[in-house]
């Protein structure tokens, strides 16, 4: 198994792999949520990842995620095990023609994000709190302080952002060292194997840890990198067993993706690894620690993917496109 990952100025110390729990009460609740959980936690995992936002664009229920989360909690007493995560200050998402762009993270939102996660959760504490989003029209200092009024308040032990862009985070840096805050502990967002070659996504508010995000994270390891999609959104998977015409309207179905595809099934049969094994290994040769996020519909899914932990990747597995250029390195 891969060694912990350790945040520095922090207590937070996590297997290199999150929990993601995006489709908790479409894809498993009750009973099977204690299987994964517990599954996860038997496998060494800790973090456990939520948003207050998950999935309300299923309706009728609002805050899914975070009430499976919550019930399973009161259920096993295993708060003590984990470390909490979840976000706020998601625009508003309860039907496909919702406008992302509008901004939802003043301190009042904010406020009222937590109360609700807080209460869904069952628990007085959130380990990691997240914005959600950014809005760029609004001081950073405002938002640190709303992070630094939670904290002392008990609501939350440490906060990071997800989907910001460097610049935002940089000045959040300078703000929070004046200031003598800790400041941001983790960072959530896109990352994977395909990203390079994907188009362009639907949803541009989001950010992908590519060019100045992707410089930011190898000179600071004080704010791990969290990078959800992990898996591309089963691209690779979807293509292996069922093949192009399959993928043919996923954003990761480009020429250069389809090669990569063929490329990696020869790292599958170096390893004798799964498809998830060896696109979860692209996570081990990255110049920054980070623990991706994955989320399972399955506890054999979760056994395969944490797999990928006992697998000695090299840098040098993931250097086969474009004439060697680093995989690795993808700007």
């Amino acid at each position: 198994m891969a060694e912990k990952v350790a945040i520095p100025g922090t207590d937070l110390s996590m297997l290199p792999f999150g929990l993601g729990t995006v489709g908790a009460g479409i894809d498993w609740d009750g009973a099977d949520a204690d299987r994964i959980f517990d599954a996860f936690l038997d496998m060494g995992g800790s973090l456990i990842d939520s948003a207050r936002v998950y999935s309300d664009w299923i309706p009728p229920e609002i805050g899914r995620s975070e009430r499976v989360v919550g019930d399973w909690l009161a259920r096993s007493g295993k708060r003590g095990r984990i470390i909490l995560v979840t976000k706020g200050g998601h625009p508003v998402y309860r039907k496909p023609d919702d406008d992302l762009r509008i901004s939802r993270m003043s301190p009042a939102d904010m406020r009222h994000d937590i109360e609700l996660s807080l209460r869904a959760l069952r628990t007085e504490t959130i380990d990691i709190y997240f914005y959600h989003r950014d809005n760029r029209s609004q001081p950073v200092e405002e938002e640190i302080e709303t992070m630094e009024a939670f904290r002392r308040e008990g609501k939350i032990r440490y906060y990071g952002c997800s989907n910001w862009r460097a610049d935002r985070i940089l000045e959040a840096d300078a703000y929070c060292k004046k200031m003598g805050y800790r400041g941001f502990v983790a960072d959530q967002a896109l990352l994977n194997l395909g990203m390079r070659h994907m188009k362009p996504m639907a949803d541009d508010t989001l950010a992908a840890i590519d060019g100045e995000l992707r410089e930011y994270h190898a000179s600071n390891p004080q704010n791990l990198a969290m990078p959800y999609m992990g898996v591309a959104s089963g691209f690779f998977h979807i293509l292996a067993e069922k093949g192009e015409e399959a993928v043919k309207d996923s954003p990761y179905c480009t020429p250069e993706n389809i090669k990569l595809a063929g490329r990696c099934l020869a790292l599958r049969e170096k390893y004798g690894a799964t498809v998830s094994q060896a696109v979860l290994g692209f996570f081990a040769v990255q110049p920054f620690r980070c623990a991706p996020l994955y989320g399972p519909q399955t506890v054999e899914q979760l056994k395969d993917a944490l797999g990928a932990l006992d697998i000695p990747f090299e840098k040098g597995d993931y250097d086969f496109e474009n004439g060697g250029r680093d995989l690795a390195a993808c700007p």
